[in-house]
């Protein structure tokens, strides 16, 4: 397993193996990884013939310096997950000063109104670092097709409108979410939580099926009440959000149309922990 730290050694290595006809697979991730990570990974060797992943941690998504400071980093156990999907993946674990050259801002971007929502709305410059820090992998590595579990679905729908504004030569690939058998999303957060509470999480999903099963029945506002309530009855809990939106242009419904496709998404606290979900509704 080859593992790159800076930049410009990871490109040029790239460069001396691939040809313009290579078809590279990057999976970009923060460190921490989990079965849903290594299905991406699964994904990319199958589709690909080279593969790349990246693990960092970007400090210009965060808004929240605590939770910055709380992320799990967990390397080695990282690699040794790597390395039991394969000995062949492409590692790159830069640093900050590596990444951002000594200047470690974002830039602004505008996605159409797409930042604005959900994350957007509580989340202040987290669009901005995701773009930034997702451009600059994209530069580097310069993959053919980069994969995106659905969880993180406004990340994914943000990073496709950046890939078309940009007219990046990029395939961006949407993986379904890899939840626990308890359904709970698998998340690097998730290490944060103790079993107990793992099996308290996994009630946010149920909440959200039983949200997809009232959907054809029930206007938006109606779901978006019981959730609030069924969210309420755990005195652990606290929601940050609840959104029914559509997926394309993730704007809250206030009318079903039935020729759009709806989504539910969900931000909640678990002792302090920050969990978000969300669930395909037609």
């Amino acid at each position: 397993m080859l593992i790159f730290k800076k930049q410009v050694d990871l490109a040029a290595h790239l460069k001396a193996i691939a040809s313009t006809k290579t078809t590279i697979g990057f999976v970009p991730t923060m460190g921490a990884l989990h079965a849903g990570h290594l299905s991406l990974l699964t994904e990319s060797i199958k589709n690909n013939e080279l593969s790349v992943i990246s693990i960092f941690v970007n400090p210009t998504q965060f808004n929240n310096p605590e939770d910055l400071e709380k992320y799990p980093r967990t390397l080695e156990a990282d690699l040794q997950k790597i390395e039991s999907v394969s000995a062949e993946i492409i590692v790159f674990t830069p640093s900050v000063s590596d990444i951002y050259e000594g200047n470690t801002k974002s830039g602004h971007f505008e996605f159409g109104g797409l930042e604005n929502q959900m994350e957007g709305k509580f989340r202040p410059g987290h669009f901005d670092g995701v773009g930034t820090i997702v451009k600059r992998l994209f530069e580097i590595v310069q993959p053919t097709n980069a994969y995106f579990g659905e969880k993180d679905f406004q990340q994914l729908q943000i990073i496709r409108k950046m890939v078309s504004q940009l007219h990046m030569p990029v395939n961006i690939v949407a993986c379904p979410i890899f939840r626990a058998e308890s359904g709970l999303a698998m998340s690097s957060r998730n290490e944060r939580l103790s079993l107990e509470e793992k099996e308290e999480a996994a009630e946010i999903y149920k909440i959200l099926q039983a949200a997809k099963s009232q959907f054809k029945q029930k206007s938006a506002l109606e779901i978006t009440n019981w959730v609030q309530k069924m969210i309420l009855k755990n005195p652990n809990f606290k929601l940050e959000y609840f959104e029914i939106a559509e997926e394309e242009s993730l704007l809250s419904c206030r009318r079903k149309n039935k020729n759009k496709k709806y989504r539910a998404f969900i931000a909640v606290f678990l002792n302090n922990v920050r969990l978000i979900d969300t669930i395909a509704l037609n």
